[in-house]
């Protein structure tokens, strides 16, 4: 999978210590929405990152052997544009037995990724967060996530 960052202890996107594997593509539907320049994303920074390769295996190996990370977080750009490089991911993981918590941060409302979604329930423990980031508005806590989303618009739901 091509990724821009991969951090093995993330504490600050879901109440567990997890892994972020922080995605490559994004189509700037937030700020090109609203009439914004991309720089004012909060994930635009991210895009300047080189790719790195890593392969399931690799992710899954440092993920089980660090005795802290009790789940998998995708984030970063946006991780439904690279849905069967992350589908594969999960499904090595559930492959291997691990069943913990699987985190997908999309700025995708459900209705506009309603196939992918399909293909995700059929895994298990899968949480998505819904919702375009949008500046300046005010933050909440989100009860699935158990941490603090950056826009009153964005949501967190256990899908399977």
């Amino acid at each position: 999978m091509l990724v821009k960052d991969l951090i093995e202890e993330d504490f600050t996107n879901y109440k567990l210590p997890s892994m972020l594997i922080a995605t490559c593509r994004c189509d700037w539907k937030c700020p090109r929405e609203l009439g914004l320049p991309v720089s004012l994303c909060q994930n635009s920074p991210i895009a300047n990152q080189k790719n790195i390769e890593v392969s399931a295996e690799d992710l899954f190996s440092r993920y089980s052997s660090n005795p802290l990370t009790q789940a998998l977080i995708f984030a970063g750009l946006e991780p439904m544009l690279q849905f069967s490089e992350m589908n594969a991911v999960i499904s090595y993981f559930r492959d291997q037995n691990c069943n913990d918590p699987v985190i997908i941060y999309t700025g995708y409302y459900p209705d506009e990724i309603d196939d992918q979604l399909a293909q995700l329930r059929t895994h298990s423990n899968i949480i998505v967060k819904f919702g375009r980031f949008i500046p300046n508005e005010q933050s909440h806590y989100d009860e699935v996530l158990g941490v603090n989303l950056v826009s009153n618009n964005q949501y967190a739901e256990q899908i399977c």
